[in-house]
């Protein structure tokens, strides 16, 4: 793939997560509607209108593209640019007032992700990755340190509660201490940061 310039791709995504996130502010903990998808997993208005704002952002910034979003699904005929949005990863923490929650945007060009924004409205703390451009924590670079000891690591684990026992004391051994936080998306910026540094 060539290279690509994300810079207005980049600041859309942004302003869109952060639209987001405002909206979520303004419910939490103010909720009207909860939902149940299934017996453990719910949904909110939060979420949907979240989700609403982000594919009018990116679609007017740039109507040929596709979305998948994670509740409407797909929409947009087939395209090679298709935006990839969770609203809000952590729909049961946000609905129970626990404040571990996230707004994620992604890119993939041809198939391959190309950039990524994950944005904690919350902490108001936004994580930006983009091909060729590095990764960021409120626009600070993010880079490699030296000599990280595994028995050092705080671990996100998010195991199913049954059949992975053997796995789990496993991991256990071997780390710190472990923790299942509730939001994957937020989880995994964590871990990029964790296992990074922040730079000047």
């Amino acid at each position: 793939m060539p290279e690509l310039d994300l810079t207005p791709e980049l600041k859309t995504a942004t302003e869109a997560a952060r639209k987001a996130g405002a909206i979520q502010m303004e419910r939490y903990e103010r909720l009207e509607t909860i939902d149940f998808k299934s017996e453990k997993d719910v949904v909110t208005e939060a979420d949907h209108l979240s989700e609403e704002a982000i594919i009018e952002a990116i679609g007017a910034a740039f109507p040929g593209d596709a979305f998948l979003a994670e509740e409407s699904g797909e929409s947009g005929e087939l395209a090679d640019r298709l935006w990839v949005i969770d609203p809000l990863d952590g729909t049961v923490n946000y609905a129970n007032g626990i404040p571990f929650f996230a707004v994620s945007v992604g890119l993939c060009v041809e198939g391959e992700p190309v950039l990524g924004v994950v944005y904690d409205p919350t902490r108001d703390e936004l994580f930006t990755a983009a091909r060729g451009a590095g990764a960021h924590l409120d626009g600070k670079r993010i880079r490699h340190p030296r000599g990280k000891r595994m028995s050092d690591s705080v671990v996100s684990l998010g195991l199913p509660s049954m059949g992975f026992g053997r796995q789990y004391r496993e991991i256990r051994h071997h780390v710190r201490i472990t923790r299942a936080m509730g939001s994957a998306t937020l989880s995994l910026a964590y871990l990029a940061n964790c296992l990074l540094y922040t730079s000047d």
